[in-house]
Formats: structure tokens, sequence, C-alpha cells
């Protein structure tokens, strides 16, 4: 060994050494050459941290340096937050994962599936079944995103501007989606979608509680998750990063200044699928008691048996993402993944070109932040940093070979 080097730490079977070449990869790679503005990273193993690291600007134009307690706009990684919501309703009784979604919105009765035309002239034929739960928690609904640019179905969202703005709520989404024909038949297929702000309003019809209500009640408090919602009161926006657009050439430029930012005043649209603002410690605690099989700290937010179940792969004969998918984009890479309930779930290790375990489950968000968990290794990631798009590095595939490099036992 070098005499400059300094000897390792084992932590919970990790090399605590080999895990300070995260600081220095995203220094080196990302921080120096002004690709990103800052970040957090957090790995856990066997329920104990044993890495947390903060570098570079949360806010560029004010000089303000990443802080633990910096909050960030998670977008997509409220998903599982979502989707652990619902479950927790269907451990309940209150229905079953094959039941028809207009059972419980009587207006998606008679959802019809695109063949040709232009909004508002569409022509459509009839899916070959009903749309069920289960579809809307795997994205195999045939919904949409309108962000996609692929088809003449996404043209009509960004029309009727379904993927948020000024006005929208989760009522108005669910009312204009009923007018609207699906990409697919239902079962079909995969397309990364709307799917789970329908969720989460399938979670107020069901509880009978706003989204917000609901979530504070259910998934916060008893997690003591004390700065996540979908508005940053007054006195926590001096918290809130800056986030930044990706720019040709490696460079990012600013996209939303937490001063005037939609995420610190309150705008009407509780977005399940990603309208969440959250802190480095607030979705460690949620994703360590997924890690947990379920509680944390004593508190449990999910069964044990109803996880398990959740991070399978519910894709149609255990395929990966590629076998299925009509669209190019998601938060996963789609080698070697299929889809749970709420999750990507990893199927392939090798087919994914990236180290781990078959059974590695996470998501992640339009800022580029991320979070996996490695049941297997019982280690979990949390990566949060704010650039857009999520597509823009490969930075989680990279951490990933950090981290599990780290690993001693």
């Amino acid at each position: 060994m070098n005499s400059q080097t300094p000897p390792s730490t084992v932590i919970a079977g990790m090399d605590t050494q080999r895990l300070e070449r995260i600081a220095t990869h995203l220094d080196r790679a990302y921080l120096q050459p002004g690709k990103l503005p800052g970040a957090m990273t957090l790995v856990a193993r066997r329920g104990e941290i044993t890495y947390l690291h903060s570098q570079g600007l949360m806010d560029v134009e004010r000089n303000k340096p990443v802080q633990r307690d910096t909050l960030f706009r998670i977008y997509s990684m409220t998903k599982p937050v979502t989707s652990i919501a619902l479950m927790q309703l269907y451990e309940q009784g209150r229905f079953l994962l094959d039941d028809p979604v207009h059972k419980y919105i009587p207006s998606w009765a008679k959802l019809r599936v695109y063949k040709s035309g232009i909004h508002p002239q569409f022509l459509t034929t009839a899916p070959d079944r009903p749309m069920s739960i289960r579809d809307l928690l795997t994205h195999q609904s045939g919904l949409t995103y309108g962000f996609m640019n692929r088809t003449n179905v996404d043209a009509a969202y960004r029309a009727l501007k379904l993927d948020g703005g000024t006005g929208h709520t989760l009522e108005r989404l669910v009312d204009e989606l009923s007018r609207l024909p699906l990409e697919f038949s239902p079962g079909s297929a995969w397309n990364y979608s709307v799917s789970t702000d329908v969720v989460g309003y399938l979670v107020q019809v069901l509880s009978g509680m706003t989204l917000d209500e609901y979530l504070a009640e259910h998934v916060f408090k008893p997690l003591g998750m004390i700065d996540t919602a979908f508005t940053v009161p007054t006195d926590k926006i001096d918290r809130l990063a800056a986030c930044y657009q990706y720019q040709p050439g490696d460079q990012f430029s600013l996209q939303d200044d937490p001063a005037h930012s939609a995420f610190t005043r309150a705008h009407g649209y509780l977005s399940g699928g990603g309208g969440l603002v959250s802190s480095m410690d607030d979705y460690y605690r949620f994703a360590q008691a997924l890690a947990n099989g379920g509680e944390y700290q004593g508190a449990r937010i999910i069964g044990r048996k109803t996880l398990e179940f959740m991070r399978m792969n519910h894709l149609p004969g255990n395929q990966d993402l590629p076998g299925v998918s009509v669209g190019a984009f998601s938060e996963t890479p789609y080698e070697g993944s299929g889809f749970g309930l709420g999750f990507s779930v990893k199927t392939d290790v090798a087919k994914s070109q990236t180290n781990g375990s078959v059974g590695e489950y996470g998501w992640g968000g339009m800022a580029s932040t991320n979070f996996f968990i490695d049941p297997q290794e019982d280690l979990l990631m949390i990566f949060l940093t704010q650039l857009i798009p999520s597509s823009s590095y490969q930075i989680r595939q990279e951490l990933r070979a950090i981290i599990n490099g780290a690993l001693v036992d």
C-alpha cells in the first residue's frame, strides 16, 4: 500500500476508501467540467449509512453549496411513493389488481384504442379488454406522456397540457383522458406514462382523502419524513435547490429558480407521478423502509409479502422492457430490466451491462435523481442532483459500478 493512502475502514461489509471514489469521480467527470451544478450521494448497507457526501452547488447563481438539508425536486421518484400508497389500500381489501379501472372511474368505461387520425379527429377501435389497476401500476395501461413526441396520441396530450401546467388538476387529467384514445390495448405493451398520476387519483377515490393528505398521514408521518411535500413552504424556500437544463456542449442553464418556482406555491396539481419535493434524509427513510421489508424504526408502511409482490417482474412471460416496450424513454436502462408494481426490477445482470444483483429495484427522476435497492446485498443508494433531462449522462450506471466495487463481504 502507498504510504500516502489512508487505510481502509470496513463498515457494514463495505470498504469506505473505495466508496470515496464516488466523490472523486463526480468531481472529476461532472463538477469540474461544469456538467453538473452539484450532487449528494448516500449509500447504506444492512441498515447503516456507509457513505454520505455533498459536493458542488445547489444554486449556482447564488453560490450556495449543497447541504444535507437541501430540498430537491424528485419528480418520478414520487412514483414508488404513490404506488406504495395504493398498495396500502390493497392490503385493506379496498380493491383487487385485476379490477377494471372504470369500476372506480366510471367515465373510463368506454375507453378506446387509437387506430388513425389526429386530435380531435381520431379513428379508434375497442380494446381487447378493459384497463386494470395492475396495468396502471406496471405502465401497461396504454396511456402515455406528452413529452414523448412519438405519436398522434401524445401530441394530443401536449395540446391539452396533460403533463402539467396552469390550471391543471388530477380531476381534469382524469376527465380529459376519458375522451382520448389509448396508444395500445391494455396489457399488450409497456409505455412510460401518466399511469401513476391516475394511481394517485385512485388513492383519493379509495381513501376519501386528497393525495397530499393521504401521503402525509400514511407514509410521511409514520416514517418521520418532515420535508417531503407537493409544495415547499415559505420558511423552507431557501433550502430548495435550483434546477438546471442540459445544454449542448455538456453545459447547463437555469431551468427553475427556487425564488420563483411553481413548487413554492399551491398549484393544484397533486402529481403522484412526479410532484414531490424531498430531502436526502427523508427519502432515505422511505428507501430504508423498503430495504427493511416495509418498516423503519418500528413504523410499518407496507407488509413484507406485499412488498415482495411489488418488486417481482410483472411483465408478460417475465420479459424485460425491450421485449414489450413501444417507447424509447423511461427512468431506467431497458436491457435486463423488467417492471413491477411501481419499480423497475433487474432481471438479467449480464444483459443489463451494469453490475448488481437480480431483483435489484428502484427508479429515477427527470432531474437525474435516482435510487436503487439490492435485497440480495441489503444495499441501497440514493443520488440527488437537479439536471433535466435524466438521460443527459450515465451517472447512475457509473455509480453502481463504484458502489458494487466497494462490497467486501
